[in-house]
């Protein structure tokens, strides 16, 4: 148990989530990548210097790995690092298009009436007034031949011939979703199988595999300090993940809402957000900033989280950071950006009531500082803010519930690695 464990974090640490990549570098290169591989695993396998490949455990959105497993004999698990209920708003693009819902003719066409239009069809979702707005925001392209639009539906089509399928979930958070996925994928196991983080905290590790660390940026430790001078549940923490950019003026407006709450906030701002040639904030923007709040490039966000003074996260709602959040207790306030952060925002603030939306006067996409005001106020003062804390905590148990060695995650986690390994010799569709 303890290798596949260990396995299955280098799989986090070495990767990224491809919701967020470029679509070219996804696409475009896919062939290329799958005659690397297949090349690569083929000589693996004959040759005598190595221990043999036994399976491929591939993210679920490179489908052309399933073929590199079978070339050479083996099993492959798709791992999909979103939610259930991303990955089942994925698998629905095809129906879409099939009735006519997407592509859109031109941009005209991208209305508030049409974002509102409610999908009512979708197995394990279909009573929850999903709207297309709620979907993975890659349905709302104008182009036929939109290369994230049918990596996406290329994937999860082609999902149905893995060995496997693991999503990182547990059951309890999505079961309605999971229990349509396991109907829709008979041949396959759909294992849900997470909080990985809190797997991981229960197997022993080698040091040769906690020294890898899991940051793309450097991170500091005097937020942990600042934190440590902090009251209570008094701090905001405001991080847009490792990929996103800003313009100033969007930035100016982010920055000046949590200080207009008067509420203490760490605020992570990598030396790329900012894009564009004027990249440098104004200093007395910085310094007003500095006066009532923490400022720096990165930070360990897994710790920050869990630390006392965390009393809520404005993030763009990733699943790894809303998993994240949730598994620290800390309630979330949700700004998504794009992909499958619609569809875990729609989740976190409706289904699971752990989160709270910015809404309001958008100005080319962007919310004004008086809403970020508003939903902090709401979140650190507000009766609605006590209720989420609550769902927090609640959601926090159920996490730690399901990575127990008799629970749900654990259990899933032991029938891959016994399967798996008896199948290791030959190649098996289970």
């Amino acid at each position: 148990m303890h290798y596949i464990n260990v396995e299955i974090k280098c799989k986090i640490l070495a990767s990224l989530s491809l919701m967020q990549l470029p679509s070219r570098l996804l696409v475009t290169n896919c062939f290329s990548y799958y005659i690397q591989i297949g090349f690569e695993l083929k000589c693996f396998v004959f040759s005598s210097n190595v221990s043999p490949v036994t399976c491929i455990i591939s993210d679920g959105f490179l489908p052309f790995t399933i073929k590199a497993g079978e070339e050479i004999g083996v099993p492959t698990v798709l791992f999909f690092t979103i939610s259930a209920c991303s990955f089942m708003g994925c698998k629905q693009f095809r129906t879409l298009k099939e009735k006519g819902l997407t592509p859109l003719k031109d941009e005209s066409h991208l209305t508030k009436e049409y974002l509102d239009t409610v999908v009512d069809w979708i197995p394990g979702m279909n009573n929850k007034n999903i709207r297309i707005r709620d979907l993975p925001s890659f349905v709302r392209t104008t182009n036929p031949d939109d290369l994230m639009f049918n990596l996406t539906m290329e994937a999860t089509d082609q999902a149905s011939k893995a060995s496997f399928i693991v999503i990182h979930t547990f059951q309890a958070l999505e079961i309605q979703v999971l229990d349509a996925l396991s109907s829709m994928f008979s041949r396959q196991h759909v294992l849900p199988i997470g909080p990985l983080q809190l797997l991981l905290n229960k197997v022993h590790q080698e040091p040769e595999i906690t020294s890898l660390g899991c940051n793309l940026w450097k991170p500091d430790s005097e937020s942990i300090q600042w934190l440590d001078a902090q009251k209570p549940g008094s701090v905001i923490y405001v991080n847009f993940g490792s990929l996103v950019v800003l313009t100033k003026e969007q930035v100016v407006e982010l920055g000046t809402g949590p200080v207009n709450s008067n509420h203490p906030f760490l605020w992570i701002i990598r030396s790329d957000l900012v894009t564009g040639n004027s990249g440098v904030l104004p200093a007395e923007f910085m310094a007003e900033i500095k006066r009532k709040g923490f400022v720096t490039s990165w930070c360990p966000q897994e710790e920050v989280l869990k630390h006392r003074a965390v009393g809520g996260f404005l993030s763009r709602c990733r699943w790894n950071s809303t998993m994240e959040s949730l598994c620290a207790g800390v309630p979330m306030i949700c700004w998504p950006f794009g992909g499958d952060q619609q569809t875990n925002c729609r989740y976190a603030c409706t289904e699971w009531g752990f989160g709270v939306e910015v809404s309001g006067e958008y100005d080319d996409g962007y919310v004004k500082r008086n809403e970020i005001e508003k939903v902090v106020r709401e979140l650190m003062e507000g009766e609605k803010g006590h209720e989420m804390r609550n769902k927090a905590m609640d959601w926090k148990k159920m996490a730690e519930e399901a990575t127990d060695t008799d629970d749900p995650s654990s259990i899933n986690l032991e029938k891959l690695v016994s399967q798996l390994l008896s199948t290791r010799s030959q190649f098996t569709t289970l």
